[in-house]
C-alpha cells in the first residue's frame, strides 16, 4: 500500500477491524519509511450500481462524490469523520441492498438526508438546500418549517 505522505510502497498493518455495517475492513497502517500512520478500507467488489440523474443520464455510483457532498454539508459543524463515514456507509449499504442495478439520484439524496437529519439539523438543511435546489426563500422556509413541525 502506497503511503499518502511520502509515497513509499512499504507499510505494515497495525490494526484491522470490520466497520459498523461489516461491509468493509478498516486497516490502520504504518509506513516503514516515514513511520506515519494512515487508514485504508478493504471493500468487497460488487456489481456496479448506475445512478439515474435528473436529466435521465446515468453514471456509476461514486462513493467519493457522496462523501464530498456530505463533507460540504457538515463543514464547521461538531461532526466527527467517523460519524460522516457512518452516514456514508449506511447510505451505500442501503443502495446496494435494494438489489437494483440502477438507482435514481433522488433515492440516494433521500437516504442521505434521512441520516443527516438524525445526525445534525444544520448539515441536513445544507444538504437539502443543494439537493432539492431551492428556487427561492419560500421553498427554503417550507423545508425549515417541516423540520420544526417534526420536533
Amino acid at each position: 500500500m502506497k503511503c499518502p505522505y511520502c509515497g513509499c510502497e512499504d507499510s505494515k498493518v497495525v490494526d484491522s477491524r470490520p466497520t459498523d455495517e461489516g461491509e468493509r475492513i478498516r486497516r490502520r497502517r504504518e509506513c516503514f519509511c516515514c513511520t506515519r500512520r494512515f487508514t485504508t478500507y478493504e471493500v468487497i467488489e460488487t456489481t456496479p450500481i448506475m445512478i439515474i440523474k435528473r436529466d435521465n443520464s446515468r453514471e456509476l455510483f461514486d462513493r467519493e462524490k457522496l462523501t464530498n457532498g456530505i463533507l460540504r454539508a457538515c463543514e464547521k459543524r461538531p461532526i466527527s469523520l467517523d460519524q460522516i463515514d457512518s452516514v456514508i456507509d449506511k447510505v451505500e449499504s442501503r443502495i446496494y441492498s435494494t438489489m437494483e442495478r440502477e438507482v435514481p439520484s433522488k433515492t440516494v439524496g433521500e437516504y442521505t438526508m434521512e441520516y443527516l437529519k438524525d445526525l445534525d439539523e444544520v448539515a441536513y438543511v445544507r444538504f437539502a438546500s443543494v439537493y432539492k435546489q431551492f428556487a427561492d426563500i419560500h421553498s427554503f422556509m417550507t423545508e425549515l418549517q417541516k423540520l420544526l413541525d417534526e420536533k
